[in-house]
């Protein structure tokens, strides 16, 4: 199909932006396209006009911010790749995003935009949950922050207001010497997840003193598996890794479709979370 007719204005700055989204007529940001750009092909969304922030290289970028890390939304997948920082700190994001879509996805695509589109079975969003980020949204009214842990509210919804923009990423410093892992199964066509784990553990000694567990492609939106903290305080043994992968989709509305029917979705929850929690034992450090 061919998009419906729609004006399209190039953002000179950050308040060019805000400007255009205040009206609160239905304007969409673009960044990457990757994932609005469908939509408007098959109609599924018909915004009357298309602010083009992509090249705003005051969204772009990743800085260190007291020990953990601020990503800009407009910051490209190969930006994030390309982060030394990301990579020593953080490398479940390097681990993830190298999976996502193909070359010209990764070069062209952005991280702010992944995240505000929230497919519900896109992989950073999880990864997000489990490292407790935080995302920064500006409007003409004012900043605010919203935890990742409350930011997705939905299949393609979101805390954000009609007036806002997704600005930055926030990122606390992980636990030292804390070992992470994304683990997926995904749609062979789309590269989508149809299961997928991130873990974050850190062990003290012969200990676990921290566990986040975090799980997409399961239900209508990312979320965290309280079990995990039944981790902590254990050794962190076979047994008491499956104790807790086992309890992954627990107490959600599994999703079931032509790719993957409900129970299948959920094995598939189970086995992701028990391999990203080994992994992430394993590159933990005592």
């Amino acid at each position: 199909m061919i998009p419906q007719t729609f004006d399209y204005v190039r953002a000179r700055n950050v308040g060019d932006a805000l400007k255009a989204l205040a009206a609160k007529d239905g304007t969409k940001v673009i960044a990457g396209g990757h994932s609005l750009i469908p939509l408007l092909k098959f109609r599924l969304a018909q915004p009357a006009r298309l602010v083009d922030i992509g090249h705003l290289d005051e969204l772009r970028g990743v800085t260190e911010v007291r020990r953990g890390a601020k990503i800009g939304a407009a910051t490209t997948y190969r930006d994030l790749l390309e982060s030394k920082l990301l990579a020593e700190r953080y490398p479940i994001i390097a681990e993830v995003t190298s999976g996502i879509g193909d070359l010209q996805v990764r070069n062209k695509g952005t991280i702010g935009g992944g995240l505000a589109h929230a497919d519900p079975a896109a992989d950073m969003p999880a990864v997000m949950l489990a490292l407790d980020a935080q995302l920064v949204l500006r409007s003409k009214r004012g900043k605010r922050t919203v935890a990742a842990r409350e930011f997705f509210q939905g299949a393609f919804s979101t805390a954000m207001a009609e007036d806002e923009l997704l600005i930055a990423i926030a990122l606390p410093p992980l636990p030292r010497g804390a070992g992470t892992a994304y683990v997926s199964f995904e749609q062979a066509a789309s590269g989508y997840a149809l299961a997928g784990a991130a873990a974050v553990v850190k062990r003290s000694r012969s200990t676990v003193a921290h566990c986040t567990l975090a799980m997409t492609g399961i239900s209508d939106r990312p979320y965290l598996v309280r079990a995990a903290e039944q981790l902590v305080g254990t050794q962190g043994l076979p047994d008491a890794i499956e104790h807790v992968a086992a309890q992954a989709a627990a107490g959600v509305e599994v999703n079931g479709d032509i790719h993957a029917p409900a129970d299948y979705r959920r094995h598939l929850a189970v086995v992701a979370a028990r391999r990203a929690l080994q992994k992430a034992f394993v590159r933990s450090k005592k």
